[in-house]
């Protein structure tokens, strides 16, 4: 059986849970669900899993994040990608999505806080090597380690300026990224499907109905209303709207908003990747993040490269109101911001007059840190604010959603004792409390993509 082959005329009654969105999120959460026994429907408004913003995902595997929770939870979700069909527990319908291992190579820059990610690797076991900017040359060819810090707009004349220095770098062999993650979602939707979960597509959820201060039943706009005690959103850039529609987040002292992104492609310079042989992918390079100019960049097929930008205070940010009209197309400008960018840091990289790639919007915390949670409302759980760089822990965050589910639903005060869970890899425990609706504001996240 597959997701997409859920009967589009049939609209279940009832449920054990409702997940609100069918990308890489909500189908991971639907499978975990499924997985407990629960009945579980997942509606959304669009035509397959994983067709709205988890498309436009890069799809990058990395570990360097400020915090021990954030880097624990990535590194034990590495583990679950790298055995991907053991994880879906079946060889599934059709293709499996690919996890690339190329390494992932962070550049030096005030914002890619060495130290404290390096401490925090120590900590957990994550391997990883300290490069110079010798190393830089010969382990990827072409590059120019220059150091241009701080990201100028390209039309300014400072951004052609001569280096002030050379560039070390952090280098960690495990990472890397998917390379479908539409098909990532979807295997994950088949797995759930296999379980028994039904998914609704072209339907839109417009109203949830409460019952004696805990959720009853998701009303959709055909008419239909399935009942059911348990309400996930995770709706990416819709979820704070459904939050509002549902009646909830009025005591979250973290917000969100849409956020539209670019992510564009080129051809690789030399035009077989940058560089080979750093990892044990020998086709590819490997991904680099790099907050010196404001960009990353990882290798793509048809020997292109994706380049994406890393928010530097030089560039506006795209927010919007209305997730519905924004354009899925690339803007001239952005394009040649960013691949300006890469092609200062790749000196044989060329800079088309025609914009590729394509744009989508995230869901963006106000402080870069996402929001796993139940809310005010009993019965109805947030998976929200995953701000574009939660791809890589969808497979975890769907553990992380059941546990909420089945603990707090079964009694348990989250707020007051937050939830705990242990790496089924690595044995880290992740403090959940980390993720909760009601945190201080993060201030040792970078406020970026990177977490």
């Amino acid at each position: 059986m597959t997701a997409g082959g859920t009967e589009p005329d049939t609209v279940p009654t009832g449920a054990d849970a409702v997940v609100v969105g069918a990308g890489v999120i909500g189908a991971a959460v639907a499978l975990e669900l499924a997985r407990t026994g629960r009945r579980v429907v997942v509606v959304d408004k669009s035509g397959s899993a994983g067709h709205g913003s988890t498309s436009a995902s890069s799809a990058i595997v990395r570990f360097d994040f400020s915090t021990w929770d954030g880097v624990a939870t990535a590194w034990e979700a590495a583990h679950i990608w790298a055995g991907w069909d053991t994880h879906l527990g079946h060889g599934g319908p059709g293709a499996l999505a690919r996890f690339r291992r190329t390494g992932a190579v962070l550049l030096d820059s005030p914002m890619s806080r060495t130290s404290t990610v390096v401490d925090l690797f120590d900590r957990i076991g994550v391997p990883y090597e300290r490069w110079d900017a010798a190393t830089l040359r010969s382990r990827i060819p072409g590059i120019d380690p220059g150091r241009y810090w701080p990201p100028k707009p390209v039309h300014d004349e400072a951004f052609f300026a001569e280096p002030r220095g050379e560039l070390g770098a952090l280098f960690t062999p495990d990472a890397g990224f998917v390379d479908d993650p539409q098909l990532a979602t979807q295997n994950l939707a088949d797995a759930a499907a296999g379980l028994g979960a039904r998914f609704l597509f072209h339907r839109t959820v417009v109203g949830v109905d409460r019952r004696a201060g805990r959720v009853s039943a998701v009303r959709l706009a055909d008419g239909s209303r399935i009942t059911t005690p348990v309400v996930v959103n995770a709706a990416g850039p819709w979820s704070g709207r459904f939050n509002r529609m549902a009646g909830v987040g009025g005591d979250f002292t973290v917000g969100v908003r849409p956020l539209r992104q670019e992510v564009h492609q080129v051809a690789s310079p030399g035009g077989s990747g940058y560089g080979s042989g750093c990892a044990s992918d020998e086709a590819l390079g490997p991904v680099i993040a790099d907050p010196d100019l404001g960009i990353y960049m990882r290798p793509a097929a048809g020997r292109n490269v994706l380049v994406g930008g890393t928010e530097p205070e030089c560039d506006p940010l795209g927010w919007i109101v209305d997730p519905d009209v924004a354009s899925p197309y690339p803007t001239p400008s952005s394009f040649e911001a960013q691949v300006t960018r890469a092609a200062r840091r790749f000196p044989l990289m060329t800079v088309p007059n025609r914009p590729t790639g394509i744009a989508g919007v995230y869901d963006v915390a106000d402080d870069w840190t996402p929001i796993y949670d139940r809310s005010d409302l009993d019965g109805f759980y947030v998976a929200m604010g995953t701000s574009g760089n939660q791809f890589k822990n969808a497979p975890l965050v769907g553990r992380f959603l059941a546990t909420l589910v089945d603990r707090v639903e079964a009694g348990h005060d989250h707020d007051r004792e937050p939830l705990r869970c242990r790496g089924s890899h690595t044995g880290h425990i992740v403090n959940l409390g980390s993720f909760r609706r009601k945190r201080p504001f993060d201030g040792a996240s970078c406020h970026t993509v990177m977490g």
